[in-house]
């Protein structure tokens, strides 16, 4: 998070001032001192050292899945991220009958990519490449440590020596000062908060999804992980790269040598960075406040072309050779007051530019198939547009699929997979206008 953000967030939510006056007559005299009521929100980090996360990097037997994340398939199985726990290995032989078949205990994984057969996967401030060839000896077979040093930074610094911030303690406070109120009263500082950091309520939310880390609450009831993948993807593999994104910044890794992943660039972006995605010489970079097409042509020293701005909201971004697709939806995290779809544009990287945009109920992540542009609509599941309208794109609405919370959604051959709130769907859409469904693989029935 971008830390003068964050000073803009962190506000007292209730404060009571009471003058000590005394009275002479007709005239009266009051004092300076003043007491003061503040109520707020503490989040404690919680800390875990790197050898104990480090240690515990394994595969273990089949377990019920806690939430939904990125998806990659390799051969005739899928991997499916658990967000904050590792990647559950899932038999996608018979697509109509997917089951599990054992879990890569990765603690603070979040997101992953798949170059032939080696998994890249964060766990918290490393990077793993992890040897899947063999899916019955999958094994890590090179850390690159630190790679990742600001996560869960926001403003604060974390004391090393401790290990890694793994979850936030929050609780309610009340506190009375005496005097007047000034910045001191948030403790060591906004950008150096070694024992706690103070936010209000109405930061706490973008504060729980920009920081990927669990927070356990002792008066509210422990939030659902919601995970990412395919449009909302943090890591991106091209010509042998895989580039990454945090709150602010990318890094590139040179994969030449694919089970030695090596840092190699690392560079600014902007605030309140998202997404990226990958296609053909392009990144393509979502902020919640712009998209950011890069040139990679220098494959370890992407290029800024051109920033295409629009109002703050959540972004993911998806791209052909011409036109750049982009949601934007409402939602406490991304602060954002519209429900729409842009299309941009593209085919000047250097200057894109709407061409048109189209109201929509609450679009999530987005997918496309040459001509097919699959849009999550969150509560109201998956839209499926000929894309070869861009002029008169609701008017060509091919299918809707219905019954599922839909976040994200991967196409490959004429198969559908939709990350959704309870698991995971697959969809046939050989005929996108029958779309028939293959199986879902519910957190239940995991």
């Amino acid at each position: 998070m971008n830390p003068f953000r964050t000073l803009l967030l962190v506000r007292k939510s209730l404060i009571f001032v009471v003058p000590v006056c005394v009275g002479f007559g007709l005239l009266s005299y009051c004092t300076d001192q003043v007491s003061s009521t503040v109520r707020f929100h503490r989040m404690t980090p919680v800390y875990t050292t790197t050898e104990e996360i480090r240690e515990a990097v394994a595969v273990m037997p089949p377990r019920t899945i806690q939430g939904t994340g990125k998806i990659f398939s390799h051969e005739n199985f899928l991997f499916l991220n658990e967000p904050g726990n590792g990647v559950h290995i899932i038999d996608n032989t018979d697509p109509t009958q997917p089951h599990t078949t054992g879990f890569i205990n990765i603690p603070g994984n979040y997101d992953l990519a798949v170059e032939g057969d080696i998994m890249y996967a964060d766990s918290y401030i490393d990077l793993l490449a992890i040897d899947i060839s063999n899916h019955q000896a999958i094994q890590v077979l090179h850390r690159e440590e630190n790679v990742f040093p600001k996560f869960n930074s926001f403003g604060f610094y974390p004391d090393v020596n401790k290990g890694v911030v793994t979850r936030w303690d929050e609780i309610d406070v009340t506190e009375k000062y005496e005097g007047e109120l000034d910045g001191t009263m948030w403790g060591p500082g906004v950008y150096q908060y070694i024992d706690y950091l103070d936010i209000s309520q109405q930061a706490r939310q973008d504060f729980v999804q920009q920081s990927n880390v669990p927070v356990m609450e002792f008066n509210r009831t422990q939030p659902t992980a919601v995970g990412r993948g395919g449009s909302m993807s943090r890591f991106a593999i091209s010509t042998d790269h895989l580039y990454t994104i945090d709150d602010e910044n990318m890094q590139v890794f040179d994969l030449s040598s694919a089970t030695n992943p090596t840092s190699v660039n690392e560079f600014s972006v902007g605030f309140m960075i998202e997404t990226i995605y990958a296609h053909r010489k392009q990144l393509f970079v979502g902020a919640q406040n712009a998209m950011y097409i890069y040139d990679k042509t220098m494959a370890a020293s992407p290029s800024l072309q051109a920033s295409y701005w629009h109002a703050t909201s959540c972004d993911p971004v998806v791209a052909n050779d011409t036109m750049a697709y982009v949601t934007l939806r409402t939602g406490t995290t991304c602060e954002g007051d519209q429900n729409v779809l842009e299309l941009v544009d593209i085919k000047e990287a250097t200057s894109p530019h709407e061409v048109a945009r189209y109201n929509m109920d609450n679009p999530h992540g987005l997918g496309l198939d040459e001509h097919l542009l699959f849009v999550c609509e969150g509560a109201t599941g998956v839209k499926v547009f000929d894309a070869r309208h861009p002029q008169d794109l609701n008017e060509h609405l091919i299918a809707r699929i219905e019954g599922l919370f839909a976040y994200d959604v991967i196409t490959q051959d004429q198969h559908l997979i939709v990350i959704a709130e309870d698991g995971v769907y697959q969809y046939d859409y050989s005929d996108p206008k029958q779309i028939t469904l293959l199986s879902k693989m519910t957190r239940a029935a995991l």
